[in-house]
Parts: C-alpha cells; structure tokens; sequence
C-alpha cells in the first residue's frame, strides 16, 4: 500500500494530539506537517503545545515545526485530518478543499452538507459516491468528509442492524459522557468530581439529526434522511473517557423474542470484511452476556478503542427494546474514526 503524506489541523488541541499518537507507526500514513493558531505557528510542537496523551511525546513530532493552518504551507501533503475547533474550521476546511488538499475533518462544519457525507464507514460507506457532487475545488480534486458527533457513533452502530432488519419508529436516549469529550482543560474538577451534569450545550441537537443523515439512503447527489425521531438527554458524568448511552426504541416489526434481537446484533457482518483496514476492528460491535457490561473503566479501550460495546438487551412494554450502548469517545468517536474514513476511502481509491 502506498504511504501518504498527511498534516494535522489543530495539532495542539485535544483531538489533534489523538491523531498524533494514532498515527505512530500507522502503515498507509505518514505525518508529514502539523498546522495549528498563529500563536502556536512557527515554534516547535513541544513549545506549541502541552500534551496530554499517555504515552511520551515522540520525539520526532516534538522537533517538528508547527504551521499556520494555511493551503500553501501545506503542499507537501497528499490529505489533512482537521481537529480544530468549529469556531474557526469553517473557513479554514473550505480553504484546503478549494486548493486541492483533501480534509477528512472531526468538526461539525460540514457535517450537514448536503454533499459532504457524513461517514461512519461500517454504517454508510456508500455515502462516499457524494464526494463526486462537491464543487470546493474546480478540477475536484479536493473535498471534505466529516465524522460524526462522538456520541452519535456508538448509537448508530448499534442501530444500524436493528434498523436494517425493523425499521426505527423513535428513539429515546440518555447519554452519559466522559469528562475528556470536553476536550482539555474541559470541565473544572469541582463541577464534575461526585457529580453529574444533566445539560451539556449543544449537544442534544447533534444526536436529533445526525443520525437520521447516517441512517439515511443515498439518493443521486444527496442523502435521503431517516425519518424517525429521536428524543436525547445529553449529560456529563465523571469518567474519564467512553460515553455510555442508555437506549430505548419503538420498531416498526415487533421482534419475535429478546433471542431475535441478540441474534441480529450478534450475526451482523460489517461492510468491511475483508477489506483489512488497519484501524477496523475485528469485532465492530461486541455484545456482552453478563448484565454488569459494559464498563468504561473495563472495556473502553478494548479493540485499541474502537469497538462498540453493547449490554442489558430486553424488551419492553413501553418500548420494544432497550440497551445499553458505549464507545471510546475520542478514539472510535473522534480522532480513530476519522483515520477509519480515510482508509475506507484509500481503498476505495477515492484518495
């Protein structure tokens, strides 16, 4: 497989460290420049930025010269991943599209576009066909891709077989989310230690819609949405990483049995079989037998992170079903997923 030559946007913030330490030693990608503020642009990345991984900072990366997160400082690159912030990823995505540098982004910018797909690639990896109908770049040659909000991952992983064998009528959800989901410093220690926080900002809206876009069928130069509706609670609860969601569904076919239901997670077959993406995990949904599972504190980092957990499968009087759904949020919800994306479209020769 070829190597290609990536950059990093907003390499110091929390999700760009994530790309940092994921992509040691990865065998299709090379980081090849890290872009970050004009404050941090032009000192050494050790000097740019406080790390907060768990592993040392490599060596080679803290040498590295940060850039401004411009195009032209970044024509040795055959693709971005961007980790900025939404305030600023706007502008600056749209100016590596028109310039013919791919970005396969982490900000909610985009995510809506119509002709953006919006990609979890074991749920939709046909939406990528909507990378034709972009228009950032005049010979097409760059575009944008975005992965979903972090929590929206585990719930449409966990939806997809049932809604591919039932059909969805609504949803009701309460996620529970880890502190590092805020990003670094994130939440103040007196605010979350012993505590939950039953309100996160904005982050209700991102469960309502995404997922109707990632469940949606793709329909010419645009997606098809889901229509069903989804009614979340979305709160913070102190544990450091992997958000756990408690989901509730109304089907359109009534399963016959609770051993239906365990059957239809358990013998889906994910899109990428056979593919032998570096970062697909070998079991993409993983379903726990003891009640007590799943655990951050046990399983989060179970398939280097991105797997999706699922535990407490029943059947309701109320709704049909009910379970328990977790996955690494900045791994398999954020900076992995992103990585994901890019190896599909490598092997669809779309990169």
């Amino acid at each position: 497989m070829k190597n290609l030559n990536v950059g990093i946007l907003g390499a110091t913030g929390a999700v760009g460290q994530k790309f940092i330490r994921l992509l040691q030693e990865h065998p299709w990608f090379h980081i090849k420049a890290l872009g970050a503020s004009e404050r941090s642009a032009g000192k050494n990345y050790r000097d740019a930025a406080q790390w907060v991984e768990s592993i040392p900072l490599p060596d080679h990366i803290a040498k590295t010269t940060v850039r401004p997160c411009t195009p032209k400082e970044f024509s040795d690159v055959d693709f971005v991943f961007s980790g900025l912030d939404s305030s600023v990823a706007g502008e600056i995505e749209a100016a590596f599209a028109g310039a013919g540098i791919p970005v396969i982004s982490n900000a909610k910018n985009f995510r809506m576009d119509e002709h953006v797909p919006l990609l979890v690639p074991e749920v939709n990896p046909d939406h990528t066909d909507l990378i034709r109908h972009q228009d950032f770049s005049k010979d097409g040659k760059g575009w944008i891709v975005t992965n979903p909000n972090c929590v929206v991952v585990p719930l449409v992983m966990a939806m997809k077989p049932l809604h591919d064998r039932y059909g969805i009528r609504s949803l009701i959800l309460t996620s529970m989310q880890a502190i590092s989901g805020a990003g670094y410093p994130g939440v103040p220690s007196l605010d979350i230690l012993g505590n939950v926080i039953p309100l996160i900002s904005g982050e209700e809206s991102k469960i309502h819609t995404e997922p109707l876009k990632l469940l949606g069928t793709l329909a010419g130069s645009s997606v098809s949405f889901a229509d069903f509706p989804i009614q979340a609670t979305a709160t913070r609860v102190p544990v450091r990483n992997g958000h756990m969601l408690s989901i509730s569904a109304s089907l359109k076919t009534k399963p016959k049995s609770r051993d239906e239901i365990v059957d239809t997670l358990t013998s889906w077959k994910s899109p990428l079989s056979g593919l032998n993406l570096p970062s697909a995990p070998e079991h993409p949904l993983y379903l726990h037998d003891d009640e007590r599972y799943p655990q951050p504190l046990l399983h989060v980092d179970e398939e280097r992170g991105m797997r999706t957990a699922i535990g407490r499968v029943r059947t309701g009087e109320v709704m049909d079903l009910s379970f328990i759904a977790m996955a690494h949020n900045t791994v398999r919800g954020a900076a992995g997923g992103a990585i994901l994306n890019a190896e599909l479209l490598v092997a669809k020769k779309i990169l």
